[in-house]
């Protein structure tokens, strides 16, 4: 049980309020399938063009999206990132769009615990500021919740951060939040299931829970976090 008295709850997205399974199986396998045909299909388009380039660079190859031999290349490292689950900004943005045909068409529904739609509910109604931080882009968030089993869950959520703040393993990027929402640190209370972020974020002050959802990973960390089992641990 966590007693929280602060202002804002920060979640984590996969391993937190979604099952690991879900994104790395579902999500992730949707962007594997479809990421070649999306690439070919939008070649043409500025903005899928720069994010294409930027991964090509990050990949450390020489290869443009407009040429046949180049998308191959460009699909191929795609796909290699995301068995690997390197937390690139570029891949995101990519898999960001891919889903987003998935999404609207029906084809991919989010999958939340049980517990996160009535206690997003609550802690909204009781006034507070519910943040999403994922290594996930910030438009693919959006969608994921506007696109739950449980319904649309957006209007609970104020704020959206991804790796453009920086990675979630630094510290930086949480004084980052904090300086952005304009409350100190201990009144943002963080939930992950990565023991590695959620050290950081104590690192400069916060508040910190570890999610012990089914299929998550073993929970290592250098400090002492309270462990939850559910959203309705965290009280006022």
């Amino acid at each position: 049980m966590i007693v929280f008295p602060g202002q804002v709850i920060l979640l984590d997205v996969e391993g937190t309020t979604s099952s690991i399974d879900f994104v790395y199986d579902v999500l992730f396998g949707y962007a594997k399938e479809h990421v070649a045909a999306f690439l070919q299909s939008h070649s043409a388009d500025d903005e899928i063009y720069e994010i294409a380039q930027t991964l090509a660079q990050e990949a450390g190859i020489q290869a443009d999206v407009r040429d046949s031999n180049g998308c191959t290349q460009l699909v191929l490292a795609a796909i290699d990132l995301m068995n690997k689950d390197v937390k690139s900004t570029p891949l995101k943005a990519l898999q960001g769009r891919i889903w987003k045909t998935g999404f609207q068409s029906g084809q991919l529904v989010a999958h939340v615990f049980d517990d996160v739609p009535p206690s997003l509910t609550n802690w909204s109604t009781s006034g507070i500021d519910i943040r999403i931080y994922s290594s996930g882009s910030i438009d693919a968030q959006k969608l994921f919740f506007r696109h739950t089993a449980a319904g649309d869950l957006t209007p609970h959520l104020r704020g959206h951060y991804d790796t453009t703040t920086g990675h979630k393993r630094e510290q930086e990027s949480y004084q980052k939040i904090s300086d952005d929402i304009g409350v100190k640190p201990e009144h943002i209370l963080f939930l992950s299931d990565i023991g590695a972020e959620l050290d950081a974020a104590r690192a400069v002050g916060m508040a910190t829970g570890a999610t012990m959802r089914p299929g998550n990973r073993p929970f290592e960390s250098l400090y002492d976090h309270e462990h939850i089992h559910s959203f309705a641990d965290v009280t006022f």
